[in-house]
């Protein structure tokens, strides 16, 4: 609308403080001013009802120490904790991170014949709000972050989409964390690792075999990036 006014806008946001100003002192023809004007009182409303729900689900998770846990972890704030919470529910239905991303639909397809082994795309056959709210985090997570780093070096080997899925089901490993313990242990400062199930057991051949094998080589079970 505005360009078709010839209307240039400097700023990032058009409908922040200065967009808020910029739309208030245009000139334009009546059938335009109108039709911004018409827009502009449909947003303020949705802003108003969206504030209203958003006070409610604050309301309703105020204390729980899963919904605070859950944005202890860099990309995740009040509206996709919420959606986890709510999405995923009683946490104890699984009993490792790995059974969270499976049912989240974000692990890849899995086939495996006499002397070859191909994963395909991810299964999508889980939670699609939970597979939308780990993916939307990780879309602009600095490369200071664990799973920010995680994704880019994924992204240099298979490119930009891949890289956001991986980093996506990395990100719901951590919330498994967040969720089940209130805390995660791999975010904590100082510390290059990230979380694994406390449930698999530790390989008698040493961490490093441990490790090639998928087992826990901790009593913590954590392996490196």
């Amino acid at each position: 609308m505005l360009a078709k006014c010839g209307v240039q806008v400097a700023m990032s946001d058009l409908f922040g403080i200065e967009g808020t100003v910029l739309l208030g002192r245009l000139d334009l023809a009546a059938p335009y001013a109108a039709r911004i004007g018409s827009l502009r009182r449909i947003m303020d409303g949705l802003d108003f009802e969206i504030d209203h729900v958003a006070g409610m689900v604050r309301g309703r998770l105020a204390g729980d120490p899963r919904y605070a846990a859950v944005q202890q972890i860099p990309g995740i704030g009040p509206t996709l904790a919420a959606v986890l919470v709510a999405e995923i529910g009683d946490i104890d239905r699984f009993t490792r991170a790995e059974q969270l991303t499976c049912w989240a639909g974000l692990t890849p397809v899995h086939h495996e014949s006499d002397a070859h082994v191909h994963r395909g795309r991810i299964t999508k056959q889980g939670s699609r709000l939970v597979r939308w709210a780990v993916v939307e985090s990780v879309q602009i997570l600095p490369d200071t972050t664990l799973v920010g780093r995680f994704r880019d070096r994924v992204a240099a080997r298979r490119g930009r989409n891949i890289g956001v899925v991986a980093a996506g089901r990395r990100q719901l490993e951590y919330v498994f964390y967040a969720l089940r313990d209130h805390h995660v242990r791999a975010l904590d400062k100082g510390n290059n690792h990230r979380p694994r199930s406390r449930h698999e057991p530790p390989s008698p051949r040493g961490p490093v075999a441990a490790d090639r094998a998928g087992q826990d080589p901790h009593p913590v079970a954590w392996s490196p990036l």
